[in-house]
């Protein structure tokens, strides 16, 4: 197979987990330019969380393509740094891997600044060395580099950003991070990692032992529901988001919304219980979500 295809084939496998996430990535209503750029932001933000997480494909493409040894792929502060320097190059020369070449054209139709993406990155640092939050206010400085920065590049690559658009953005993407969090309580322990504030969980008298269940009892449930309300609250916050644009981007951000919405009715459809598997909302749910986001309702 030509070198090409094999970079296109390493491309698509990262792209084509796009239809398994919480919220539209890149839907087909977009003018096909804003496709291109989101699914192009979307490939380099899937791909930062897959090294961080050590969920790269098998036979060691990605490190190949960053000039690292396949051998040394588990040490993934090192794969992060190749990572970055490779990003550098998007803004200044030509980068090595398949989906940062993808993104460049991206980064220079759109004026794009490299701030949004290392923000990703760090947070995959962050990843490697910190594997509990002992605050609320810890684990939202974490979402600021984890989260935000993808709704923030949202608004650049459309031309709609403001201070308040970006606040408000800042809102709903710190909520879908805490959301995708309730959803992935039992994977994120087997990582040995607890995205559930210490504080919290000290207030709802929930051990980590407890959270290692096969099914979440009262503590458990109370603690989740605690925190899936801290979700609803922060999307009602930025649900005025929605309202201050038109037209198809109005679409775009209220599937956001709506995806944060239907998850947690989810959640708590299925009792706060998140310990057998995520709760994931049926696409009844997700429409009943956008209509009520699209009729300003709370």
């Amino acid at each position: 197979m030509a070198t090409d295809d094999l970079q296109l084939r390493d491309a698509s496998a990262v792209l084509d987990k796009a239809a398994d996430e919480n919220f539209p990535v890149a839907p087909f209503f977009l003018p096909r330019a804003w496709r291109d750029d989101l699914m192009a932001v979307y490939g380099y933000a899937r791909l930062v969380d897959d090294i961080g997480d050590g969920d790269l494909a098998p036979g060691g493409a990605d490190a190949r393509h960053l000039g690292l040894d396949p051998a040394a792929a588990d040490d993934r502060l090192a794969f992060l740094d190749a990572f970055e320097a490779d990003l550098h190059r998007v803004f200044d020369a030509t980068p090595h891997h398949p989906l940062l070449r993808a993104l460049q054209p991206t980064v220079r139709r759109r004026g794009l600044t490299p701030e949004p993406f290392i923000g990703l990155i760090e947070a995959n640092r962050q990843d490697q060395v910190v594997r509990r939050y002992e605050t609320y206010e810890d684990l939202a400085a974490y979402c600021e580099l984890s989260a935000n920065p993808v709704g923030r590049l949202v608004l650049a690559i459309t031309g709609t950003a403001t201070p308040e658009r970006i606040r408000r953005s800042d809102a709903v993407c710190t909520a879908l991070q805490i959301v995708e969090h309730l959803q992935d309580v039992s994977e994120d322990l087997r990582r040995d990692r607890v995205y559930l504030p210490a504080e919290d969980m000290k207030r709802f008298h929930v051990q980590e032992r407890d959270l290692a269940a096969p099914s979440a009892g009262a503590s458990v449930r109370a603690l989740v529901a605690f925190e899936a309300e801290r979700a609803r609250c922060l999307l009602n916050e930025g649900t005025p988001l929605v309202g201050s644009v038109h037209g198809r981007l109005k679409l775009l951000l209220a599937g956001f919304v709506a995806g944060g919405r239907a998850t947690v009715q989810s959640i708590a459809a299925a009792g706060y219980d998140v310990l057998p598997g995520p709760p994931k909302p049926t696409k009844p749910r997700l429409l009943r979500a956008a209509g009520a986001v699209l009729r300003g309702e709370g």
